[in-house]
């Protein structure tokens, strides 16, 4: 198992690099860059600036050539002096050829370094450790609720098959499914957040204003009170699917032979539930955690955030998205490629764990 982990690790640093290059590559075609964030700012025009005529600020040859092009590479550019456009080619860096700057850039992020954001003044690790205490905390508290009540309910489900909890409970799985999570979201708002029925929960923060001078009870309880109804939001629109998977890969293991021959044998339901069914039946559940983890960590909180006024990851990868903040934008996909990368070796390991049978070297 040892070599195979090594193996993996290496697989990664081809695998992290071919995921840059493609983005790196995809978002050069993206209309509107940083300097025409800039100069949409000046003129007081949407924060979406329009496209760039030529494909790259650096391919303009010499500082000189920069300087004659400047003007005319911007829309929105012409009353600007090409000196000052050259400038700010200089300043972001698009002074260089394309291979040049992804060269540069990784060079950076090996060290884990992504440079200092455009727009807000911080660098870029900086702002993700800003950050991290929100998409840690959404991310965490969902996972570990969404597994807990997914597969004890899945399993009970795959053991009452037909029976009135099997309906009911598929019932309230499909509508779960069914409704986004935002909609959740703003119906727990409306309902218990002074929406217009009841205001026992905060709509902002994490954290209540005067949270340093509470006692450290009164800090974890003002932290629960705050991340309440966050949390049942995504956990809501998260349990649904993970239920019927589980479901359904119980139902599936329930009927091999080998739970036949262990049942003839006189052992007890719950032995042969959970001593010979249960590892089998979640290794497809372990097969889609990694996913599932660095989704419900930065992607799925992005409008959870957004509602309830939470600064987290998703939020600030989107506004930089949204911005053209490029360390921003590539220091996070690097951030997630690689936290992903390294939960698909964990589900891995994991495999190993819940069936010794699977051997990776073996296959190797």
């Amino acid at each position: 198992m040892t070599a195979y982990i090594i193996r993996r690790l290496l697989l990664i640093i081809p695998t992290l690099l071919g995921i840059m290059m493609l983005n790196f590559a995809i978002i050069q075609f993206a209309p509107g860059g940083p300097i025409e964030q800039l100069i949409a700012q000046m003129e007081g025009t949407a924060v979406a600036a329009t496209a760039r005529i030529s494909g790259s600020a650096g391919e303009a040859g010499s500082p000189a050539g920069a300087e004659q092009d400047a003007a005319s590479s911007y829309r929105g550019g012409r009353g600007l002096e090409p000196e000052y456009l050259a400038q700010l080619e200089r300043q972001f860096g698009f002074d260089q050829p394309l291979h040049i700057r992804f060269v540069t850039m990784m060079r950076g992020y090996v060290r884990f370094d992504f440079g200092e954001s455009y727009f807000l003044d911080k660098t870029v690790i900086d702002l993700i450790i800003d950050k991290l205490p929100v998409s840690i905390s959404l991310g965490l508290w969902t996972t570990l609720l969404i597994y807990g009540i997914s597969i004890p309910l899945g399993i009970r489900k795959a053991v009452k098959d037909g029976s009135r909890f099997d309906i009911w409970s598929s019932g309230i799985v499909i509508i779960a499914y069914a409704v986004p999570g935002f909609l959740f979201a703003v119906l727990l708002i409306v309902l218990f957040a002074g929406g217009q029925y009841l205001d026992w929960f905060p709509l902002r923060g994490l954290t209540s204003p005067n949270f340093e001078a509470l006692t450290w009870w009164q800090q974890i309880t003002d932290y629960l009170w705050h991340i309440t109804l966050p949390i049942t939001a995504m956990t809501i629109s998260g349990f649904a699917s993970l239920s019927m998977l589980t479901k359904n890969s119980f139902l599936d293991q329930i009927n091999q032979q080998y739970v036949q021959t262990a049942r003839a044998k006189g052992l007890s339901e719950n032995t042969v539930l959970y001593g010979h069914v249960f590892r089998n039946a979640m290794l497809i559940i372990i097969a889609g955690f990694p996913a599932a983890f660095v989704g419900i960590f930065f992607t799925g909180a992005l409008v959870i955030e957004t509602i309830f006024s939470l600064d987290g990851l998703g939020l600030l990868s989107f506004e930089a998205l949204v911005r053209r903040d490029y360390p921003v934008v590539f220091g996070s996909i690097y951030v997630f490629t690689l936290l992903g990368l390294l939960m698909r070796l964990l589900g891995d390991i994991t495999y190993t764990l819940v069936d010794p049978r699977i051997d990776f070297e073996g296959r190797a």
